[in-house]
């Protein structure tokens, strides 16, 4: 295990709830994913018009890494050498049921190309590269469960290789209005040590 490297900030949106280092930064009562999504968008100035024609799942993986990113000063301009590494257990079914439903509603198959776009999950992984011009490496997996295990191994491999400096990681899980993202950044420096135990731990606060 590679302790050099550390969590330097990490980001949950759960429960009507957006928190940036276990700080609450944006709140609302409303249970309604996409009410609630489309009030944060606004209220935290996340200023990307592409958002509104997004599925659901990658809306919620695009703002917890806005959140996150922007944290980080990124200069727009240049590449960023930051890969991703996400994970769900849900795949896109929420969109995938929406691709369903657009065949039904149609006498001829002829479904929505706008809803077919986001039938694989790691769609929401170009959303957040094009606008942070992120050209690393990237994957998206699906577990039963959160895998801490997994998400450390990963981003150590990727670190250690040095085939990037930074990993943008979490878990992102959307199926209706029952959502969760808890994602985080892992680099050299931080006052957290990237091992499982804290990832746990974070994810479970």
């Amino acid at each position: 295990m590679n302790s050099n490297y550390h969590i330097s900030s990490f980001c949950k949106i759960k429960n009507n709830e957006v928190s940036l280092n276990g700080s609450v930064i944006y709140n609302n009562e409303n249970n309604n994913f996409s009410a609630f999504i489309k009030a944060a968008y606004k209220s935290l100035e996340t200023n990307y018009a592409k958002f509104f024609k997004m599925d659901a799942l990658s809306k919620l993986a695009f703002l917890a890494a806005d959140v996150l990113l922007k944290n980080e000063h990124l200069n727009p301009e240049e590449e960023n050498n930051i890969a991703i590494v996400f994970s769900n257990k849900a795949s896109s079914i929420d969109t995938d049921r929406k691709h369903q439903q657009s065949i039904q509603n149609k006498e001829d198959y002829y479904p929505s190309p706008a809803v077919f776009v986001y039938t694989l999950p790691n769609i929401c992984i170009g959303e957040i590269s094009i606008k942070y011009k992120l050209f690393s490496e990237n994957s998206f997996f699906i577990f039963d469960a959160f895998n801490a295990q997994h998400l450390l191994d990963n981003t150590n491999s990727l670190l250690s290789t040095d085939k990037t400096k930074k990993v943008l990681c979490g878990w992102v899980e959307l199926d209706g209005d029952d959502y969760e993202a808890f994602l985080y950044l892992v680099t050299n420096k931080g006052s957290i040590i990237h091992n499982k135990q804290n990832i746990v731990k974070l994810y479970n606060t």
